[in-house]
């Protein structure tokens, strides 16, 4: 990233939360010069402040990208005072849930290049997944740019249109939450047969980590996993008549869940 564009025009990241300064170690690590970023952060962290960044200071004219991670909430007020820069060269990349490409270009201008980006949380330890989509005035060059900035926190996939992002938003985006009930859910099951609630939760824990390493890793698909580990008439086999039922289980279950996501993902775009 030395010899970038990026790092040539300069980076603005406006909101460096969680999210932001995950990314904005990401970029330093990958040896975006410090000098190259200004970050807008109303309530700057610590951190932030020893990063050696511009904080909270006079932005250049036409930088390359914009990378918006304010809360939705914020958006209203934080963007409009980026107007000067919308309908040129300056990229703006969102990671704001619920904003569409639309609401950007009616703030910024028609002719603004926007690339609109789902991560996850699992970003805060590099091991994100981020999905991304642009409209027409971005173009390949914006989208590599884009990706390149993003996979500095985890895996990155492109969109074929922006109406995915809401099925996006319902799998990996809220994704993490719903693994997290997973383990607060076994450890409490495993508490139910006897475990001290201390190793219920190491338990969990390392159980569904592991399994998620294997499934990444594995030439396997997570069907064969699950085979795998599954003795005719055993335990898991036990366990799996029960998670496994189409009405009552993990089918019918997160289809419901992911679903309600979408759904809700797709009323806050909608205002």
């Amino acid at each position: 990233m030395k010899d970038s564009r990026i790092a040539a025009q300069g980076l603005v990241l406006l909101g460096c939360g969680k999210m932001g300064s995950a990314m904005l170690a990401g970029w330093l690590a990958r040896g975006l010069p410090a000098a190259s970023v200004w970050v807008v952060d109303p309530f700057p962290s610590d951190w932030l402040r020893g990063t050696g960044v511009h904080l909270n200071a006079t932005l250049p004219a036409t930088p390359a990208i914009v990378l918006v991670a304010v809360k939705p909430q914020m958006m209203a007020d934080a963007l409009p005072t980026l107007q000067a820069m919308g309908g040129g060269e300056t990229v703006f990349v969102s990671v704001a849930a619920g904003t569409t490409i639309r609401y950007f270009e009616e703030t910024l201008g028609a002719g603004t290049p926007v690339v609109r980006a789902m991560p996850n949380t699992p970003a805060a330890i590099s091991q994100g997944i981020t999905a991304i989509v642009a409209n027409d005035a971005a173009g390949a060059a914006a989208l590599d740019e884009a990706e390149a900035l993003l996979s500095a926190v985890g895996q990155v996939v492109r969109l074929s249109e922006e109406a995915q992002i809401d099925a996006v938003t319902g799998v990996s985006g809220s994704g993490p939450a719903y693994v997290f009930h997973m383990i607060e859910t076994m450890a409490a099951a495993g508490e139910a047969e006897g475990l001290p609630a201390e190793l219920a939760m190491q338990l969990a824990k390392a159980t569904v980590a592991g399994a998620g390493a294997l499934a990444q890793q594995s030439d396997e698909s997570p069907s064969q996993l699950r085979v795998n580990v599954t003795s005719p008439n055993g335990t898991t086999q036990a366990a799996l008549d029960v998670l496994m039922n189409e009405a009552d289980g993990f089918p019918a279950l997160l289809r419901r869940a992911v679903k309600a996501a979408a759904d809700r993902s797709r009323e806050l775009a909608n205002g």
